[in-house]
Order: C-alpha cells, then structure tokens, then sequence
C-alpha cells in the first residue's frame, strides 16, 4: 500500500512542478487563431479575444486568465486586488475557463472582481490558451498599449515582473 501512495505522490508532484513550467517562448503577439477565438460577455452577448483585445488598445492590460474552481486563482485574489490598487490606470481583464456560467458570475460577484469579465465557454484547451502555452491557472499577461505582449508568463499576482513591466510601458 506504500508503494502505490509513494506512486500517486510522485505523479501529482510531478505534474505540479511540470504544470508550471515557463514556456519555452516568450511570445509578443498573438497569432490570428487565439484572437477569433469567441467569449461571452457577462450581458451574454458573443465576441471574440481580438475585439476584446482591439477594445482596450490605447491601455496598459492586466489580462487575466482564471476559473472559480481553481484553488490558487482564489488565493490570489488579494494580491490581484492590491496590484489593481497600485496600477489604477492599469485595465484588468479577466478570462474565465470555469465549466459552468453561473459559477463564473457567482465568482465575480462573491470577491468583487473589478474589470472587463469574458467566459470561454470551453474546455481548458481552445484556440487562444494553445496560442499561449497554457500550462497553469491563475496565468497574468501584461498587454502594452500598442497590443503587444510585454509579460507573457506570470502566476502570481505579486510577481515582481508584472510590476515592472508595467512600469516599463510608463
């Protein structure tokens, strides 16, 4: 019976340390496939990353991507919030991969997530986290104002790299 526990804890440990593994590439734009990639908005309406993306271009972006049945997405939670109150010019927009709509709004509405709120309404894997080398939630992009990527892999809310990225588009 050990031996089978000491298997199952190598393999989630495994997994853990692989899932968040930078990808190799940094990337700084995103490749036509992620940006059709279609969203629902909270009012229900369908667009896509792109027009999202087009939307808010002119701004510094906090993008964010999530779900309600991820622990350390709501762990962080606080510091996404304490990054938003340090960088108030900076626009947060989150994209939620939970399974089910009303979990999504009910997560909104439960930790008070201010920003633009857009759902997949897909499995995990879809154009646009393939484009991105989805490995991992919570996962934090920086998008400059010209729409290009200027971070491209962070999982913490408080990692010093999004700061300075964002201090580096100032």
């Amino acid at each position: 019976m050990k031996f089978i526990y000491s298997i199952v804890l190598s393999i989630v440990v495994a997994h853990w340390a692989w899932g968040q593994q930078p990808p190799a590439v940094s990337k700084t734009e995103f490749p036509d496939s992620a940006l059709q990639q279609s969203l629902f908005g909270l009012d229900g309406e369908q667009t896509t990353a792109g027009a999202v993306l087009e939307a808010n271009k002119g701004k510094t972006v906090l993008l964010y991507i999530w779900a309600m049945w991820c622990p350390d997405c709501l762990k962080g939670f606080p510091e996404l919030q304490a990054f938003q109150k340090a960088n108030p010019d900076v626009a947060v927009v989150y994209f939620s991969l939970d399974r089910q709509e009303q979990q999504w709004q009910d997560g909104i509405r439960k930790f008070k997530l201010e920003g633009e709120h857009y759902w997949f309404k897909t499995d995990w894997k879809n154009d646009f986290t393939n484009a991105i080398d989805l490995n991992w939630i919570p996962r934090y992009l920086i998008i400059a104002p010209d729409g290009q990527i200027a971070k491209y892999y962070a999982v913490k809310a408080d990692d010093p790299a999004l700061q300075e990225a964002v201090d580096a588009l100032r």
